[in-house]
This record gives structure tokens, sequence and C-alpha cells, in this order.
């Protein structure tokens, strides 16, 4: 019970710490911002247009935002000899990186999910629909697909967030975390695909292969997941990814592995 207190603890105070920052708070008005904008520039009027004009931005944004509000959280810490007082309190490693994520969590889902929310007024807004990728299923438009997406991208939110969070543990320094920082950002969304298909191109791996290791990549993992869940229930072709199976596994094998090798790190 102790230590669990003391997570909650430690949660609360990453909460009110993010919510004393005014640039993180300025971050995440900007995201929401943007989010909302591209839903009203498109004015699609149907729910599944609207979440394939924001897949790719929001598989782009959400890894800035998530890094953002968690590439300095136990950096910061460690920099500002706050970690030596927390180490003095009954609370193991485990537990207060499992806080410092829960009270980072709660804010960076919230910041998404009011983007995504937001986003969705602006669908039954529109004058007329424009639902022209799929005019021959004009009828299957439904909330529930816009909802399935809005879960898989909280879900993709929190394993991004935990990746930041073990860059955090592993950087030195400040300017060591930013570049860590960056680095992975360009990674996520770019790197990994490009050396799958790269590997594809080489030939070094059979088309079957690549499709099972795309959800070694955390986006690619859940734009299959998207594709499967929110779009091919509607009848329109997706391209060929791993199955939704497959990159959930892939998805929490991230969170939990980047969580587990941050509590190992914390303490160093």
């Amino acid at each position: 019970m102790s230590d669990y207190r003391y997570v909650l603890d430690v949660a609360q105070r990453e909460f009110l710490t993010v919510l004393r920052t005014p640039m993180l708070l300025l971050l995440g008005a900007g995201y929401i911002l943007l989010v909302a904008g591209i839903a009203w520039l498109g004015a699609t009027g149907a729910y599944l247009a609207l979440v394939l004009d924001l897949l790719t931005p929001v598989e782009v944004l959400v890894p800035v935002l998530a890094f953002a509000f968690g590439y300095r959280a136990l950096l910061g810490d460690r920099e500002s000899g706050e970690l030596e007082t927390i180490r003095t309190y009954p609370i193991a490693s485990g537990g207060y990186v499992f806080g410092v994520y829960v009270g980072r969590a709660v804010v960076v889902l919230g910041v998404v999910l009011l983007g995504l929310f937001v986003s969705a007024v602006f669908v039954p807004m529109s004058q007329e629909r424009q639902l022209s990728v799929i005019a021959s299923h004009a009828t299957v438009d439904s909330p529930t697909l816009y909802l399935r997406y809005i879960l898989l991208t909280a879900l993709f939110a929190l394993v991004i967030l935990a990746i930041a969070i073990l860059v955090s543990a592993a950087a030195r320094s400040t300017r060591g975390g930013l570049a860590l920082a960056a680095g992975a950002v360009i990674t996520l969304v770019v790197g990994l695909d490009s050396a799958l298909i790269g590997s594809l191109t080489g030939g070094f791996v059979s088309p079957d292969g690549v499709t099972a290791l795309l959800a070694i990549s955390p986006n690619s993992a859940y734009r299959s997941l998207v594709f499967a869940m929110s779009v091919a229930p509607t009848g329109v072709s997706v391209p060929a990814g791993p199955t939704a199976l497959v990159s959930i596994i892939g998805l929490v094998v991230w969170l939990v592995a980047a969580l587990g090798l941050a509590s190992v790190l914390a303490w160093r």
C-alpha cells in the first residue's frame, strides 16, 4: 500500500508539473488547433473520410507531442537533484517510472483525445457529404469507425510516450536528451519503415516477411490497425500489412519493454 501511495504521489506531481509548464500547455493547444484545423479545412462530412484525412498528420504529430511531454520527465529529476531525494522514499525504481509515466500520460491522452473529439464535431456540421473514396458504399459511414480510430490513436500515444520516457532515462544531459528525442522521432516516423522497405527492395526479406516485420514499427502497427479496424470494414481496399493481432502485440511489447528498460536505467 505504501508503494502504491508513493506511485500516486509521483503521478500527481508529474501531472501538476506539466500543468505548470506554459510551453507544454501551448504545445498541447497548438496540437488541438492543428488537428481541428485539418478537420475543418477538409469539411468531409463523413467519419471515414475524416479518419483518412487525419491518419498521416496524426501519425507524425503524436510522436512529436509525446516526446515533447516526456523526454525530460526523468532527465529533469536527475539534473535538478530531485532524483536523489526521491530515492530516499520507499518506492522502487519501477514504481517511480510508472508514476512519472501515468502522470504525463493523463495529460498527453487528454490533449490527443480532445483534438480528435473536436475534429469530430465538424462532421455533422458539414453541409454536404463527401465520401468519394467509397462512393459505392456511402451508407457504411458510422461514428463507430471514428471511435475505433480514437481508441487506436490513444494506444499509439501511450506507446510513444513510453518510448519517450525510456529516452529520458537513457539521456545524460539536456542536450543529449534533445538529440536522442529528435533522433527517436525521426526513426519512428520514417526510419523504421524506410529500413523495412529497403530490406524488401534489396531482396534481404521476402514480401511476406516484410508484412510481418511491419509490426516492429509502432507507426506501421498503428497504421495497419487503423486500416484493419476503421477502414477495411467499409469495403475499401487497404494496403497489405500485419494482422490486427500481430500489430497489437507489437505495440504492447514496445510499451512494456520501454517502461521496463526505463525502470532499469532510472536508478543508475
